[in-house]
């Protein structure tokens, strides 16, 4: 029976980013050096399939640092804890490891410098996200105020307009956040900005590689998990860049083939806390069921690598 042609362009950069590789290398070699079980506050990255793997070599995952017994090892997610949180570690003796992304971390330092000079911080955010809530807890309650939509920007009330500065989660949508920034200069003119943009590199450039496939496809797979943010800005980027039908799925089981009946050509990336490995399984699944041809869409390279904290470096 022959199969009908369908092209596959292959969004890239997509998956990994430096800080969730490092992050997850932070378990791994917690595991190696401490042995089984090492505590995780919180999934380590947004992604079932990574977390489940960790929870085989030996990692538990909990939300809250009171799960942990105050003997074994305990990661910070890649997302960011409260100051509140490695406080709590340290009067209680515990041994942790800080696996925060570094380009989070920046944003951190940001409020708290803007903080040091007597700036009240906006946060540009989601609320409820573990970055978000990360980041609003570097400072006292009240000194970071969190617009989530233009509208907000209407409905912000610091106590002194003259005197603000603001910071954004960096798994936010680049066109969203351009509307936000822009409301708030024109609201408060005075606002200081980041010296350097809050979203990250990688971030950025999944959502120019899906710009570029998007004209040329029917439809567009993004390979990520529902809670994670980065992964459903990629789909909002897809369909406003003309995608007719975008797509989030965890894995090839999740694939509305119905959906995709008549297309010709189908885009797939993935959210940067996706493994390549779940990539390669919807190619798969798309092989099994047409002739494909695979075609590449690059633009731009990643060579970024983060270090692992001093403490897994240093012998046991």
């Amino acid at each position: 029976m022959q199969t009908q042609p369908l092209t596959l362009y292959l969004a890239a950069p997509r998956g990994f980013c430096a800080g969730v590789d490092r992050a997850i290398k932070i378990v791994e070699q917690a595991l190696e050096k401490w042995g089984a079980p090492v505590y995780v506050r919180h999934e380590i990255v947004h992604n079932r399939y990574v977390v489940d793997e960790l929870r085989a070599k030996g990692a538990v995952f909990v939300e809250e640092l009171d799960e942990c017994p105050d003997d074994r090892p305990v990661v910070f997610s890649a997302h960011g804890v409260p100051k509140s949180v490695p406080a709590a570690a340290a009067r209680r003796q515990m041994l942790y490891v800080d696996a925060t992304c570094p380009l989070v971390s920046k944003v951190h330092i940001e409020a708290e410098r803007h903080a040091e000079s007597g700036l009240q911080i906006i946060m540009i955010g989601h609320a409820g996200h573990p970055e978000t809530i990360g980041t609003m807890g570097q400072l006292p309650e009240g000194e970071v105020l969190l617009v989530q939509t233009v509208a907000d920007v209407a409905e912000a009330a610091p106590r002194d307009p003259e005197r603000l500065a603001f910071v954004t989660q960096t798994t936010l949508s680049v066109d969203d956040t351009v509307d936000i920034v822009a409301a708030l200069r024109a609201r408060f003119p005075a606002i200081i900005g980041p010296h350097k943009e809050d979203i990250c590199y990688a971030t950025t450039n999944r959502q120019e590689a899906v710009k570029a496939v998007a004209p040329k496809v029917d439809a567009l797979l993004v390979v990520g998990a529902p809670n994670s943010s980065n992964s459903k800005r990629l789909v909002d980027v897809a369909r406003r860049a003309g995608c007719g039908y975008s797509q989030l799925v965890e894995r090839a089981d999740q694939i509305d083939w119905r959906a995709l009946e008549g297309a010709r050509a189908v885009g797939i990336t993935a959210g940067a806390s996706a493994p390549e490995v779940l990539v390669n399984e919807v190619v798969d699944a798309f092989r099994a069921r047409y002739d494909v041809t695979l075609e590449g869409v690059e633009t731009a390279t990643e060579q970024v690598e983060f270090k692992i904290p001093r403490v897994l470096r240093e012998p046991a």
